[in-house]
């Protein structure tokens, strides 16, 4: 294979965080060929998608792909239940000539994405922009992350402590930005193989690569 080409469709801008760690989950795979990899941006869009088989549909499209991933957090809802979801929208394009389930994979953190990027205390202080920063960070047990209650909030609260601002500087502090920044100063995504929901991430990508001979 000369090149693998992804593409990744997301609920909001702020879910394209997710592409380093698939690419990185892609790699260990022994994936060796230049990856490119898409954010389906489908905000520019002049009828906005109407559910997600439409979404699907459009991102195809726009963004054609070796391999689609799909992004929802599971939120209040089991990974099951949000899979099924998923699969059940999936249904409705299933004549899609540009279009393979095999070739589809359900990207479903618990709770919300930001509980996969509370375990690396160097990126978050590089990504609020204060690398050398002293200020104590209480971060979660690894282990314990997909049964935080509010992930996206203690993720906000720590990159808040870590830039050291006080003040008017911590109130113009963009919090949300510099969330897209974390996985840019993460190499290594290791530590997250112990949680189910990764595993399972994890787990259908190597069935895909494995399949689709795309390891070297």
């Amino acid at each position: 294979m000369r090149e693998l080409r992804y593409t990744l469709v997301t609920d909001g801008s702020s879910d394209k965080a997710l592409i380093p760690l698939l690419t990185w989950l892609l790699r260990e795979h022994h994936v060796t060929c230049p990856i490119q990899a898409a954010w389906a941006d489908l905000g520019r869009l002049r009828k906005r998608p109407k559910d997600l088989a439409d979404k699907v549909k459009w991102s195809l499209d726009l963004y054609p792909c070796d391999l689609l991933f799909i992004h929802r957090d599971a939120e209040k809802a089991s990974l099951q239940a949000r899979s099924e979801e998923i699969h059940a929208a999936l249904d409705k394009i299933k004549n899609e000539p540009a279009w393979s389930r095999d070739l589809t994979i359900c990207v479903i953190p618990i709770r919300m994405r930001e509980a996969w990027f509370l375990f690396n205390e160097a990126a978050l202080r590089m990504a609020a922009g204060n690398p050398q920063g002293q200020q104590p960070l209480e971060l979660p047990r690894v282990k314990g992350l997909e049964q935080l209650s509010n992930p996206k909030e203690l993720l906000h609260g720590l990159l808040r402590d870590a830039s050291g601002l006080r003040g008017r500087r911590l109130k113009h502090f963009a919090v949300d930005v510099r969330v897209l920044r974390i996985t840019d100063f993460i190499n290594d995504f290791s530590p997250l193989q112990g949680l189910p929901a990764f595993h399972a991430l994890e787990h259908e990508i190597q069935r895909v690569v494995t399949e689709q001979s795309w390891a070297r």
